[in-house]
């Protein structure tokens, strides 16, 4: 009897501290998630899962305020619908928080218009100044970067996305009232102009909203002496890769043809998958598996700094019910149930892979992609097939070994031959096509390899202070050239809009194989880049044969989250049955 309460209490001994054990290390695996990675990418509305969003690695965010709703009692009145609670939960995560200020109350409407638009800026009856001020003021030290208002391109007063009934002269007024008084209430205050989606004006042969604009502010005598009323350009840009690289670019042309040299954010990209049965799409613009949009993630990212487009978010978090009847489809990287999407996990390795860049470029662009991520003394390739079949994409090596990786963060060592590494890239699903090649190209891949002798390394992200923002005041981000073509007319979605005219889409032109490297600029601090274990070791052959690329758990929930969610319930029904043992011994010890 002694003999087998001794072995009981061994076993559960034993148990106890392995659980432990585990979970520590899964614990560990958490933790390297919790801080921001890299201060260029984000995703919409993170405080609505604050545990998925630090698990993401996001670094910013952007939180509505909706005018109608933060002022709906009158101008006394303040209740907007993310409270204070929430934002410092967002700052005190290190994620920077990004204002979106749009809408007219009733109180205030004056034809469409804000009541005392054009009264001097800081007249107390000018409702719109006042408003600003009283935003900007309010959050002074959380929320610095202010959009003002969102796609006024949105022309068609049937269509849900539209919310601007003025003339684009009105809307020159309106950023011009927003700027003034911004800078009036807080100093350091970082402008943006409203997000712009191109297409709207494209698709019906229009006049682009945005040169339009431009056009009306420097017709303004003072524009120049106010940095034309606003620091940073927005988009908003859906679905195509290859067609969002050439509209950053076009809408930097039109900057540049006019004098003006700004910034341009995408603050929101997508490509929602309609074949998720938690959220049925009977009327979808395009057809997107849930594995493409988890590549179109590190595509889109790749493309847009390519470009020269400062920062990248994805809209959105999370899927809410009231989603449901205001976008057709699911934009969410996390479903309404809190279980993740393929994208989620695609988002996490993108944004530690891309970590650090300072200047990249397109080098091949036909039926294979090839962007170079240059991130000081290493290079990150981003490598995928264009087209519904595999492709070969050859890499000029700086160093003998390269770590290869697949977009779920599966890596391996691979060796050069005679100074190249050439990698096999499999087919894309192609789902919907555009011309000749794919809408969403085929799964990515990442090579790593370092830079005069330096070792490869993938930004380990967490387990330290978040990431150091650039300084507001100078950030720059300048196209090396102008447009290679210009973009193709196709339909857009976005976070509010349906399905436009048509869902057709067209071939762009193909750039020239290889292109100038674009600046970044340089963030005061930079994720430190942590050496990390290649998982495999490939022969020294010509191509390398890459494993199979699936997503490690399909509905988008990783393995070690599992481990996380189960680990502590182990832990407590070991340590009780361990208490029970005990109890047994000293109830055996006492009766003898």
């Amino acid at each position: 009897m002694k003999l087998s309460i001794r072995l009981f209490l061994l076993f559960f001994l034993f148990s106890f501290v392995g659980v432990l054990h585990a979970f520590e290390g899964q614990n560990d695996a958490l933790l390297l998630s919790e801080a921001p990675v890299d201060w260029r990418f984000g995703i919409v509305e993170t405080y609505e899962d604050p545990a998925a969003a630090a698990a993401s690695g996001a670094a910013w965010t952007r939180v509505r305020f909706q005018w109608a709703e933060v002022q709906a009692g009158g101008p006394e009145s303040w209740t907007p619908m993310v409270s204070g609670e929430q934002i410092s939960g967002e700052v005190a995560a290190g994620r920077k928080v990004v204002g979106l200020l749009i809408g007219i109350p009733g109180w205030a409407n004056e034809e469409g218009l804000p009541r005392g638009l054009y009264l001097p800026h800081d007249d107390p009856a000018n409702t719109w100044g006042v408003f600003v001020r009283q935003a900007v003021g309010r959050y002074q030290g959380q929320i610095n970067n202010w959009v003002i208002w969102n796609e006024p391109d949105v022309w068609d007063k049937a269509a849900p996305g539209h919310t601007w009934d003025g003339t684009v002269q009105d809307f020159a007024q309106l950023v011009k009232v927003a700027y003034l008084s911004a800078k009036e209430a807080n100093p350091n205050a970082v402008i943006h102009l409203s997000a712009f989606t191109y297409f709207w004006d494209a698709n019906y042969g229009r006049d682009q909203y945005f040169a339009l604009l431009l056009d009306e502010i420097l017709k303004d005598p003072n524009a120049e002496a106010n940095n034309y009323y606003f620091d940073v350009a927005t988009a908003h840009l859906y679905f195509q890769p290859a067609v969002i690289h050439d509209v950053i670019q076009a809408f930097f042309g039109m900057m540049s043809g006019r004098g003006i040299l700004k910034p341009i954010w995408v603050v929101e990209t997508n490509a929602p998958p309609t074949d998720d049965p938690a959220w049925e799409v009977p009327n979808w613009t395009f057809w997107v598996s849930q594995q493409e949009q988890a590549a179109y993630i590190p595509q889109v990212f790749a493309v847009s700094l390519a470009a020269g487009a400062q920062r990248v978010a994805i809209y959105k978090m999370k899927d809410l019910d009231s989603d449901v009847g205001a976008n057709p489809e699911p934009f969410g990287l996390v479903r309404r149930d809190g279980s993740r999407r393929p994208a989620f996990n695609s988002y996490q390795v993108a944004v530690r892979y891309m970590a650090g860049t300072e200047a990249t470029g397109r080098l091949q662009w036909d039926e294979a992609a090839h962007i170079k991520l240059n991130q000081g003394t290493q290079s990150t390739h981003v490598l995928f097939s264009r087209v519904p079949g595999d492709r070969v994409v050859r890499v000029e090596a700086t160093a003998e070994t390269a770590i290869l990786a697949d977009m779920w963060g599966q890596q391996r060592t691979i060796q050069a031959q005679n100074g190249v590494f050439t990698v096999n890239v499999p087919a894309a699903p192609c789902g919907q096509s555009a011309g000749n090649f794919c809408m969403i190209g085929g799964p990515v891949f990442y090579l790593v390899q370092g830079i005069d002798g330096a070792s490869a390394g993938v930004a380990a992200g967490g387990g330290g202070s978040p990431v150091q923002q650039p300084t507001e005041a100078v950030e720059s981000s300048e196209p090396t050239a102008e447009p290679t073509a210009e973009p193709t007319a196709v339909p857009s979605a976005t976070a509010t809009a349906t399905a436009t005219a048509t869902s057709t889409t067209t071939p762009t032109s193909t750039p020239s194989p290889t292109a100038t490297m674009t600046s970044t600029p340089e963030p005061t601090a930079t994720p430190t880049a942590a050496p990390s274990t290649p998982t495999a070791t490939a022969a020294a052959t010509e191509v390398a044969a890459l494993p199979p690329v699936s997503n490690p758990v399909e509905d988008g929930t990783s393995s070690s989250d599992l481990g996380i969610a189960f680990a502590p319930l182990l832990t407590i029904g070991l340590g009780g049955l361990l208490l029970i043992g005990i109890l047994l011994w000293w109830w055996r010890r006492r009766s003898m």
